[in-house]
């Protein structure tokens, strides 16, 4: 694809901005039920897309993982239809006020939320980030240019194209939705480019994609970062639920960011809890790469490298480490997390709230699986992606965070002396 189509696609979803940046939530809401209407009518063509594309994966050697997101079923579309029907029912985050103040002169000063504009998602493997990127920006008054992975293409390229029709349907500009169809690496590169018409990047992908999207846009990026989560086991945690959680965060779904790839084992409870942790953990098949205080407890285990406390897997591995106090714990979180979300088992409410106001990530869990990092679970809606960075957005990405402020005066026609 040339830089000359790229950027006339930005500028596409640029003019149509201007038209969605104060769409009624009427209008909003009318045609994301046509993208329902639009997702039914065409979901055998989406899925005969997408068994072609997770076949040529397969013949390509992509691995389980990444195969497990690329893959959409009869269920999978609708889980998306039903996403997209639960951000219908969310508040319209635009024309909010944020707050408001009255000035001794009698000026009346207030914040309003606006939409962000025109937005360039970069992502990888998943083809419903295509739905879910597309009606979250909609909803929040946004416009969109897509460039999703080469391994979803023809899935990816259906279900932009179903879109764009749902927005001809309630005469809203087509524009609003680009897709770039192409596999052509280069075209992520003509996409940096665009500060002229984008207003935000939001990537979601491999460490190596987001630090080269970072290092080469001129365009503002919100990055969605990697998730190589922990959860610590407290010398204080009831085994029993420890046990649980950590199966849940490492097993219920491997290939995804909010998996725990790091277990912190107190070791005080060392001896009862890691043998039958790591007896359960293998019967799942995941294999074990521990320090040498784990080792004393799981002799048969790989030693765990120093490069493994920083690795995301995506995969049915986990990195063991015993520990002697909370403070260490935390201490090895901060310094080798990728502070997106990190969990303590504890049966201390101490132990516990000390672990919440230390450990320096998006979201921080209390006797719970990290798995809950998620827009829907989160009560958002759908997501746009996990913002592990601190400006503007931090942890699930929804509505709310697809916009940003103006300030609105009402003046009785004051000057300033």
């Amino acid at each position: 694809m040339t830089e000359e189509r790229i950027e006339s696609q930005a500028r596409s979803v640029k003019a149509a901005s201007r038209i969605l940046y104060d769409c009624p939530t009427a209008k909003k809401n009318r045609l994301l039920r046509a993208v329902i209407s639009r997702l039914r009518g065409g979901a055998s063509a989406v899925l005969a897309a997408n068994r072609e594309d997770v076949e040529n994966a397969r013949r390509g050697g992509l691995s389980p993982v990444l195969l497990d997101r690329l893959t959409l079923s009869e269920h999978g579309i609708q889980q998306v239809i039903r996403g997209v029907r639960d951000v219908i029912g969310l508040p319209d985050p635009v024309g909010r006020i944020l707050g408001r103040v009255k000035r001794p002169n009698g000026l009346r000063v207030e914040k309003m939320s606006v939409p962000l504009g025109a937005l360039g998602i970069i992502y990888e493997a998943r083809p419903n980030v295509t739905i879910d990127a597309s009606v979250l920006c909609l909803k929040s008054g946004n416009t969109v240019l897509l460039r999703g992975g080469s391994e979803a293409l023809r899935t990816n390229r259906i279900l932009a194209d179903l879109v764009r029709k749902a927005l001809g349907d309630v005469d809203l500009p087509p524009g609003s939705v680009e897709f770039i169809d192409s596999t052509d690496r280069e075209s992520v590169g003509m996409m940096l480019k665009q500060s002229t018409y984008l207003d935000v990047i939001i990537p979601r992908g491999s460490r190596q994609l987001i630090d080269y999207i970072r290092a080469n846009s001129s365009v503002p990026v919100i990055a969605h970062g990697e998730g190589n989560c922990h959860v610590f086991v407290d010398s204080s945690a009831d085994l029993r639920e420890a046990e649980e959680i950590v199966y849940n965060a490492k097993v219920q779904r491997p290939s995804v960011c909010n998996a725990a790839e790091k277990l912190l084992v107190h070791e005080k409870i060392a001896a009862k809890f890691l043998p039958r942790i790591a007896q359960r953990l293998r019967d799942a098949g995941v294999e074990l790469r521990c320090d040498h205080g784990a080792r004393g407890f799981i002799p048969d285990a790989a030693n765990a490298s120093e490069a493994d406390w920083s690795e995301e897997y995506l995969d049915l591995i986990i990195a063991i480490k015993t520990v002697r106090s909370l403070r260490e714990a935390i201490d090895h979180i901060n310094h080798y997390g990728s502070h997106h979300s990190d969990a303590i088992v504890t049966g201390s409410k101490a132990n516990g709230e000390s672990f919440l106001r230390s450990v320096d990530s998006a979201a921080v869990y209390v006797n719970a699986s990290t798995r809950f990092t998620d827009g829907y679970e989160f009560g958002l809606g759908a997501e746009i992606g996990i913002s592990t960075q601190k400006l503007h957005a931090r942890g699930p990405m929804g509505l709310a965070e697809l916009t940003s402020s103006k300030f609105i005066v009402h003046g009785t026609g004051q000057t300033r002396g």
